[in-house]
């Protein structure tokens, strides 16, 4: 079940929110549980059983590990890091092991592929944030399971985040409040999320899934940058669409969840980028491995193998192939030059060139981040830079951009805080307050995300797949 179908929207959602509210105060935290394992088992029935006991393996771990020695805290610690990374890693990156043994040692080593529990890395992270945390004695052991599993199954988050780290929230599982102002702040920001996510998301990528299905010897230079520029302007309405619709679902139910988004396009270099981009991804490997790995405040060698070693799981964190280790590896080589040779060049260049910089490179990664695999990806990026062969110019790249024009125009604007500062504005402008202008135009964005929803059935969630 994803949030931007019907099913969600007008059975599931209401469903959930009347019994949270129905419900005592004392029993709020084992509905919002259960109804998140409803959520989740929707979708995965038989995953839900390990989600559960995970929960209970994890919980007992937790209060058995308070007021014991230290040597005994830390063979519990590794043991829940153990076994929850084991259990990522046996359903995410096994069969990529085994593949990747058979082409080096040219053998044919066979293991059957399971289907990936959804958002298995995310929910690992909010288990590991919470064990690294209490091993460090930063918050106290959660003694109430039903806090702890909400804590990891909340709804809004368990698919693809926001990544919630532990001492961020954990007092907000025992107590917090819903104002009217904070529910109807909930509603909008959901709203605004549905409709990045299925009015332009949901369009500008269906080019990119046109492009792609091309046979890539057919396709021209104009062709290809049409396509991983609606590729770009696709991961980011689609992701920062689910974080704006998560972070609105949270609100509607009294939590507070982290900015994740922004507007990373807007950045002038690559290391503003990722301050910009899925920032609780960025800060979560920030605060649990780059500043233990010693940060940059090491010497230079040790700073680049820093980079290398935070870059190259950010890589595979997100999929188990090796373009995605390429293209981590990627942005960790590009942050060691910039921070070591760069910086000062660009501080002195242009805005504009800065920007511009900024936004090829980022388009690069994208290509690698998007392909199937490597060779695609290297293909794919011979195309775009005019070492291939491709014609320049060919009838399918001029339909694509004669079609999009205005849709990669809407695309550009909404990337910036434009549409934002002028609602804004709008709101603050009336006498009578801020009621009528909100319902009005955020009606018609949920207007018209439902046509949308009801005639049309390409509705993917890219970060599901993580």
């Amino acid at each position: 079940m994803v949030f931007s179908s019907i099913l969600f929207l007008f059975t599931f959602l209401p469903v959930a929110l009347g019994l949270y509210y129905i419900a005592p105060k004392q029993i709020k935290n084992t509905v919002l549980l259960l109804v998140s394992l409803l959520f989740y088992a929707w979708g995965e029935p038989v995953y839900v059983f390990l989600m559960i006991f995970t929960i209970v393996f994890d919980y007992s771990i937790g209060i058995v590990m308070e007021n014991k020695s230290a040597i005994i805290r830390k063979r519990l610690f590794i043991l829940t890091l153990t076994a929850n990374l084991g259990v990522l890693f046996f359903f995410k990156y096994w069969g990529f092991l085994i593949e990747t043994i058979n082409q080096l040692f040219n053998l044919g080593i066979s293991y059957t592929a399971l289907p990936l529990p959804i958002g298995i890395s995310f929910y690992t992270f909010h288990i590991l944030s919470y064990f690294i945390d209490v091993y460090l004695k930063k918050v106290p052991v959660q003694k109430n399971i039903i806090s702890f599993g909400l804590y990891i199954t909340m709804f809004p988050q368990l698919m693809a985040g926001p990544i919630i780290r532990y001492p961020n929230i954990y007092q907000q599982l025992s107590e917090r409040t819903v104002t009217q102002d904070q529910f109807g702040l909930g509603v909008e920001r959901f709203i605004q999320g549905l409709g990045k996510k299925v009015l332009i998301a949901n369009n500008i990528g269906y080019v990119w899934t046109m492009v792609q299905a091309m046979e890539i010897t057919q396709i021209s230079v104009l062709t290809a940058w049409i396509g991983i520029l609606a590729f770009s302007f696709q991961i980011y309405f689609d992701f920062s669409g689910y974080s704006d619709m998560a972070i609105g679902l949270a609100k509607m139910f009294g939590f507070e969840f982290p900015e994740n988004f922004n507007y990373p396009y807007l950045s002038k270099n690559v290391s503003d980028f990722w301050r910009r981009w899925h920032i609780s991804l960025g800060m979560w490997f920030r605060e649990y491995l780059y500043i233990p790995l010693g940060g940059n405040r090491v010497a230079l060698p040790r700073f680049f193998i820093n980079l290398c070693i935070v870059w190259f799981l950010t890589g595979l964190w997100h999929g188990a192939s090796w373009n995605f280790v390429v293209w981590g590896l990627y942005y960790g080589m590009l942050l060691f030059i910039e921070k070591v040779f760069l910086k000062s060049l660009l501080e002195k260049t242009p805005a504009f060139l800065q920007h511009v910089y900024a936004l090829i490179f980022i388009v690069i990664g994208w290509v690698f981040f998007a392909s199937p695999d490597l060779g695609y990806a290297l293909h794919y990026l011979s195309i775009l830079f005019f070492t291939a062969g491709a014609p320049l110019i060919d009838t399918t790249g001029l339909y694509y951009l004669y079609t999009n024009f205005v849709l990669f125009i809407i695309c550009g604007v909404c990337s910036t805080p434009v549409i934002h500062t002028l609602y804004d504005k709008l709101l603050h402008s009336e006498k009578k307050g801020v009621v009528p202008t909100a319902l009005g135009l955020n009606g018609i964005i949920m207007f018209l995300s439902i046509a949308y929803l009801v005639t049309e059935t390409y509705n993917p969630f890219l970060y599901f797949r993580f």
